[in-house]
Formats: C-alpha cells, sequence, structure tokens
C-alpha cells in the first residue's frame, strides 16, 4: 500500500516500519538486504546516532564506527547552533521567538531518534506555549514519539491529555486528527470494536498522513469493522460507503473479502481472506494480534452461515466454504469448546444442529436461578430463627 500522490507519511514512522520488517522472520532474505539498505540510509540521512546506537544493540545493523563517529559530530554541531539560537531569542526576542527555538531543538531530538530528551524538550516547549492548538500540535508530536517506539502507556496518556486539553476549546480537524490516532491505538491494543467505530467516523474527514496514508486507513477501518459490526451496520457504513468503494479497489483482496462475506459467497471469502493473511502478519500494528484476528474473522464468518439454519449437514458446509469436511470438522469442534458458536455436532448423522440463544429465554433462566438462590437464603435464615 504506497502513499497516495500528495501526502507524506512521518519518515519515522516509515523507518520503524522497515526495521519491524527487518526483524521480521517471514520476510525472505534477499528483500532483507534491500531494507536493511533503507533502513541505514535513512538513519544516516537523519544523523540518528542514539536510534544507530540502539539498532546495533539489537544486532539489525552492524557498527560502522566511522559513520557512528561522524554522525555524532554532526549532532553535538547542531544542538550546540540549537542553543545558541535560543539564547539569542531569549536575549533578544519575544516570546513566540523564544517557543519556536525550543520546538525546533524538539524537532530535532525527534528526528535523530532521542526519546527521553525529545520528551523533555517538548516540555519545556508546551510550558512557553499559550494557545490550544499548540499544545494539541505538540501532543501530537508526542503522540508520534509513541508510535515510533510503540510505546503505549506514553501514547494512552496523551490521548488523555488531548481530550482534557480539547476542554479548554480546539477545532475540529485537530479532534478529528486525535480520532485517527485514538483508533490507532485502540487497533494495536485490541480493542477492535472502539477502533473501527473512530475510524468510521474519521473516513470523510481523513488528514492524518504522517501516521499512514489513505489506502492504508481504509484497509484498517475495513478489517475492524468486519469484525465489529452487524450485517445491517457493515452494509451501511463500510459496503456502500462512497469513501470506501473509491479506494477498495487498490488494495488487494480487500474488496472481495468484504463483499464476498456480506453476499454469503463463502468459498470467494476464504480465498480473499487467504490473500491477506500476509499483508495482516506483515502489518507493524496488526502483525501482534494475527492469531486472534484470524480466529474472529472465522467466528463471524462461520455465525453468519449456521444463522440460516436450525440444521445442516457437515458436508454441505465444507462445500460452501471450499473445504474438506474434516478441516470444517475440527475447525468448529474448536469454535464450539471455545463458546464461540452456538451449535452441537452429531458425528453419527453427519449434521451440525444450531441453538442460538434466545435473549428472552437467557433473561427468565437468569431470574429462576437468582429466584432459586434467594429462596435457599430464605430457608437458611428461617432456621436460624426458629433455633
Amino acid at each position: 500500500m504506497d502513499a497516495q500522490e500528495g501526502t507524506q507519511q512521518s519518515q519515522q514512522l516509515i523507518l520503524a516500519h522497515n526495521v519491524f520488517l527487518l526483524k521480521h522472520p517471514d520476510v525472505p532474505d534477499i528483500e532483507k538486504v534491500r531494507l536493511k539498505d533503507e533502513v541505514l540510509n535513512s538513519v544516516k540521512s537523519n544523523d540518528m546516532t542514539p536510534y544507530y546506537e540502539t539498532l546495533v544493540a539489537d544486532k539489525v545493523v552492524e557498527l560502522d564506527q566511522s559513520v557512528f563517529d561522524s554522525m555524532r559530530a554532526k549532532n553535538e554541531d547542531e544542538i550546540k547552533k540549537l542553543d545558541e539560537k535560543i539564547a539569542d531569542a531569549e536575549e533578544n526576542l519575544g516570546e513566540s521567538e523564544v517557543r519556536e527555538a525550543h520546538l525546533a531543538k524538539s524537532l530535532y531530538y525527534i528526528r535523530i531518534g532521542e526519546k527521553e530528551k525529545a520528551l523533555e524538550q517538548l516540555k519545556v516547549t508546551e510550558s512557553k506555549t499559550v494557545a490550544v492548538g499548540q499544545k494539541m500540535d505538540l501532543v501530537f508530536y508526542t503522540l508520534q514519539i509513541g508510535f515510533f517506539y510503540m510505546d503505549f502507556d506514553l501514547i494512552s496518556k496523551s490521548i488523555d491529555k488531548a481530550k482534557n486539553l480539547f476542554e479548554e476549546g480546539g477545532d475540529w480537524e485537530r479532534k478529528n486528527r486525535l480520532k485517527v490516532y485514538e483508533g490507532l491505538y485502540c487497533m494495536s491494543t485490541r480493542n477492535f470494536k472502539k477502533a473501527a467505530n473512530l475510524f468510521l467516523g474519521s473516513i470523510s474527514t481523513f488528514t492524518t498522513y504522517e501516521l499512514f496514508p489513505y489506502d492504508t486507513f481504509i484497509f484498517y477501518t475495513v478489517l475492524t469493522s468486519i469484525i465489529s459490526l452487524d450485517r445491517v451496520s457493515l452494509k451501511q457504513k463500510v459496503v456502500d460507503a462512497p469513501e470506501i468503494l473509491t479506494v477498495i479497489g487498490k488494495i488487494p483482496y480487500l474488496s472481495e473479502f468484504l463483499n464476498s462475506l456480506y453476499d454469503c459467497q463463502y468459498k470467494s471469502f476464504f480465498l480473499a481472506f487467504a490473500g491477506l493473511m500476509e499483508p495482516i502478519k506483515l502489518d507493524r500494528y496488526l502483525h501482534p494480534h494475527f492469531r486472534f484476528y484470524m480466529r474472529e474473522v472465522r467466528t463471524v464468518v462461520y455465525s453468519q452461515f449456521l444463522e440460516s439454519y436450525k440444521s445442516v449437514t457437515i458436508e454441505a458446509m465444507a462445500k460452501a466454504f471450499g473445504v474438506t469436511v474434516e478441516f470444517i470438522d475440527l475447525e468448529l469442534s474448536r469454535f464450539i469448546a471455545a463458546g464461540k458458536l452456538h451449535c452441537k455436532i452429531d458425528k453419527v448423522a453427519g449434521v451440525l444442529e444450531t441453538n442460538r440463544p434466545d435473549a428472552k429465554n437467557a433473561l427468565y433462566q437468569a431470574t429462576i436461578k437468582q429466584g432459586d438462590f434467594l429462596l435457599n437464603r430464605i430457608q437458611k435464615l428461617s432456621r436460624v430463627i426458629d433455633l
């Protein structure tokens, strides 16, 4: 998924994704050679001495002492210049210029991958900032640092801080940007339902190109929506959404994945599903949840198929999905045992019988159980009183 024309993804986040792929066991060695060159070029062009040290410690790249010394000398020289600009602004210029000088130093620390000093300098810059909008921009810089290092504690605190700032005021453009940041955080921490709602609320106002291009945003929106929304909502908000329709065809397998599920074309769905496994596995934010997501998608599709039947043969279900009877039997037995599917397998007859829970019936059973518990308590109490 390439960045769209006229958009710019943060160079730091592109670098972080390349480092993730470089460490990934499923990426071919020949691809890793190219990635390693890209990572080193990015590190050298931005003089990222602190991050280079981290990569060497993690054995991602080998130490080149001359490169390291050269970058460190450039860092020291640039920081000296930035400190001189701050001193000059404090002595001769106004508050606005002082703030800009401190911000420049913050951005330089972010650029070279000096996490702790960048966060410290952003706090100093914030103390020189009055406008809510400018404070919000500093929070967005902090969030980008959080996503670069996958520091979820920092991201969570920054999102809370941003929400508090919005209570003081703030424009809609920044509020909409925050939705995407929070959605990415929720997706990265396995809260797919909330992520889907936040992404869907940002489709028509998306401007957060520093995180990822619009194609990638639609990719995440569709993936999170499929396992979070009911059929009616999925049709209204995703399948028929014009913003999604204009982009979905550019992303391999995604259109087939979405439409075959909604149209109950289960064989086509499984083929598209197999095609999407690699992009999900090689995504920096989705990779930790790969197995969980695979299970959730299968739960959705099996539940949808079984919803139409009171009973159905295992052979018919296997044929609908384009898989063997043995595969579907093993799959369903696991999901039933885990309480994900409400049905039972009659192995002798080769039939699946659904036993979907009825909301009214469940309430009735709960009331009876509570009633029995209450009667037992009353009986125990009466024995004590009689004594």
